[in-house]
């Protein structure tokens, strides 16, 4: 099984995938979103995931993931966590500003400490949270030291990037030769960073694939008749079709799926049985959008 879990929408009251207040339901407190996280996990686990992926950033999904790894003791997993964003919206779903980027070593240095609070000897790969050339984290030496330590330590390291900039970041990385594994955003929406991540592949370093549904907008949340009509001549739903499109990449070794609700994971799981074939990409490939049209609407979706 090639698709893993993301998170991001389980480990906190609000974020900016599309529908994802009904994901979630009236009742946001810590426990009801510890039990809804925990009844993904298992949903995910039972449907074949084996690779989970979370964040310091994603309020208490670390801890959420920790508590169902210590309890379930679940065989041959693959957990990644990342480092270089606060969460600061106090478990709120309005708060102005959720989440803030630090890049530091001295960030690095604390989240990594609460990291291995929360998820001990599961932490397989760590991972800098959407590197791009303004924050300077990959021309950071003291940043690259640390993390050249604890590879040699025998922890795997990666970069996650983000933005109009994703090709460039990725290959300023790969120069680099740090990383044991990249992570970007790819989909029938956005697609700039191919090539990039192609040459990630070839040379060695396994690829991970983030927002494959575009927050929603691939998932039957936002028309997209194009994909819809191909969806139901296939005899499936948009979002299967659309992770679908994402694992027919060569170079794609992980596809993370961002379901909230263990029923939107099991269609997305039905992608697995999808094949790809030529038509699917004749029919598919108009949805494409320029890239900076794709993150400025990103930019513009709300936190619910």
């Amino acid at each position: 099984m090639r698709i893993g879990l993301g998170l991001a929408a389980l480990g906190r009251p609000g974020y900016l995938n599309l529908g994802h207040a009904d994901d979630l339901g009236p009742d946001r407190s810590v426990d009801a979103l510890r039990r809804h996280a925990h009844g993904v996990l298992d949903a995910a686990y039972e449907g074949g995931v084996r690779a989970f992926d979370v964040a310091r950033s994603y309020g208490r999904a670390e801890e959420f993931l920790g508590e169902w790894l210590n309890s379930r003791r679940p065989e041959r997993v693959t957990v990644s966590s990342k480092w270089g964003y606060v969460y600061t919206a106090n478990w709120r779903v309005d708060a102005a500003e959720p989440e803030i980027k630090r890049h530091d070593a001295e960030t690095l240095r604390r989240q990594l400490g609460e990291t291995r609070e929360r998820l001990g000897n599961w932490l397989a790969l760590y991972q800098i949270h959407s590197a791009t050339p303004d924050s300077g984290v990959l021309e950071d030496d003291e940043v690259l030291g640390e993390l050249a330590a604890l590879r040699a330590d025998g922890l795997a390291v990666g970069v996650t990037v983000s933005g109009t900039s994703q090709s460039e970041t990725l290959d300023r990385a790969l120069r680099l030769g740090l990383f044991d594994a990249v992570q970007a955003t790819w989909n029938l929406r956005e697609r700039a960073a191919e090539e990039a991540l192609a040459r990630s592949h070839a040379a060695g370093v396994p690829v991970y694939v983030k927002e494959a549904l575009a927050n929603g907008r691939l998932a039957g949340r936002e028309p997209a008749p194009q994909l819809e009509a191909a969806a139901a001549d296939a005899g499936t739903t948009p979002d299967a079709l659309a992770l679908a499109a994402v694992l027919a990449r060569p170079w794609a070794h992980v596809v993370l799926s961002g379901a909230a609700t263990a029923e939107t994971l099991r269609e997305n799981l039905c992608a697995d049985e999808i094949p790809w074939s030529v038509e699917l990409e004749r029919r598919l490939t108009p949805m494409k959008e320029e890239s900076s049209a794709y993150w400025a609407r990103r930019t513009e979706l709300a936190w619910t």
